[in-house]
């Protein structure tokens, strides 16, 4: 069980890695290729375009010929990738090159997921998922800090040299510790006649599709506007600005890593609406805040609130996605995957072409989405009625 673990830990890691480790190199990149950073922050939302193309055929082949090859093809490209982004002399090339690497980031994404959904039951995932979770937020905090150690000895192309390394790293993994979980025979003989039984358009999917879209989103808005709301709102320096996401980073670990013990405890509803419960609390100290009825430095406050709402259900809510699906896992991964980067790219770029405030980006999504999630987690049957009900497999 270790070995699959491992495994998946590396392949989820490769994504946010991607992500962060660069950007403490943006004024060089911009520098050597002759592009401003403005130009350049487009590579971000290249990254994400192309793990959103690929989740749906990486999903699709994993479920067909294995989880294995998708994980090697995956890594390698990465790495293959993050190699070409370093050697890139245009901003051309580099975009084409972020491009390819969010393709192979999506590929080992996906995958790892549909690998936790083969082996471990529903319970033990619920908590794997959340380690996963907990280990995926420090990432935004540590890749930029490891990112500027790095170029205090070398120019920027070593950030992505650093990448390569990790790339064919988790490669050699998989490639000599990852066993196949899904095997082509097992396919064919048991549960390819699932196929037509495990829907995607069943309620209970498509509500934690809903929550756990909702969620990323959530906090893909709280990264994207925190420099604005922090140092901008509330007056903090870059020094201010750095300790206080490193301090809501070790939240949302704390969080994370406190899940598991919680399930001990609690039902996953229970919890699920717990997280819901918790940035609604964020919503009303935004808007009190704003009002003038709470100091600033409540907005604190708010962000561990966020935080901790996003590490406690966001691992138990992809574990109950995914439960209903055994022959079709990979594609349920890439659905919810592809429905979490593109909701949240979408929000924050119509947020920002409509000109709204941080804060209020911040608030509204916090606000209509817990009102959402709650109202489905209280409308939408639990999985063991619809089982009962035979609205989905009995053995998911």
């Amino acid at each position: 069980m270790f070995r699959y673990l491992l495994c998946c830990f590396g392949l989820v890691l490769m994504y946010p890695t991607g992500i962060d480790m660069y950007l403490v190199g943006l004024p060089q990149i911009a520098n050597q290729l002759g592009a401003t950073e403005a130009q350049l922050h487009i590579a971000f939302s290249v990254y994400l375009a192309g793990m959103a193309t690929t989740m749906l055929f990486a999903g699709s082949l994993a479920d067909r010929i294995g989880r294995k090859p998708i994980t090697l093809f995956g890594a390698l490209l990465f790495a293959l990738a993050s190699y070409f982004a370093a050697r890139s002399q245009s901003s051309d090339l580099f975009l084409v090159a972020r491009f390819v690497q969010g393709v192979g980031a999506g590929c080992c994404y996906v995958v790892a997921f549909a690998i936790l959904r083969d082996v471990l039951d529903d319970k033990r995932r619920a908590k794997v998922l959340s380690m996963v979770n907990g280990v995926t937020c420090i990432i935004p905090v540590i890749a930029p800090v490891i990112g500027h150690l790095i170029m205090l000895r070398f120019p920027w192309p070593s950030l992505f040299y650093t990448m390569a390394v990790m790339g064919l790293l988790v490669f050699g993994l998989c490639l000599f510790v990852l066993r196949e979980t899904y095997s082509k025979a097992s396919f064919h003989s048991q549960t390819l006649p699932r196929v037509q039984t495990e829907s995607f358009k069943q309620g209970f999917f498509i509500s934690r599709v809903v929550i756990t879209t909702l969620g990323v989103t959530t906090i893909l808005s709280y990264v994207n506007v925190s420099p604005m709301l922090i140092m901008g709102q509330m007056g903090f320096d870059r020094g201010q600005y750095s300790n206080t996401m490193a301090m809501t980073a070790l939240v949302s670990m704390l969080a994370s890593f406190s899940t598991p013990f919680l399930l001990n405890q609690f039902k996953e509803k229970s919890l699920i609406m717990f997280s819901q419960t918790l940035f609604a609390a964020a919503a009303l100290v935004f808007i009190l805040t704003q009002l003038g009825w709470l100091g600033q430095l409540f907005n604190l406050l708010g962000f561990g609130l966020v935080c901790s709402g996003f590490a406690i259900g966001f691992g138990v809510t992809m574990s109950q996605a995914l439960s209903p699906f055994v022959a079709r896992a990979g594609v349920a991964s890439s659905l919810l995957g592809i429905a979490q980067v593109c909701t949240s790219a979408l929000y924050i770029w119509v947020m920002g072409q409509l000109e709204v405030s941080a804060i209020n980006i911040l608030f509204v999504i916090l606000a209509v989405g817990a009102l959402i999630s709650i109202t489905l987690i209280l409308a939408v049957p639990k999985l063991s009625e619809m089982v009962a009900n035979e609205q989905i497999p009995e053995s998911a």
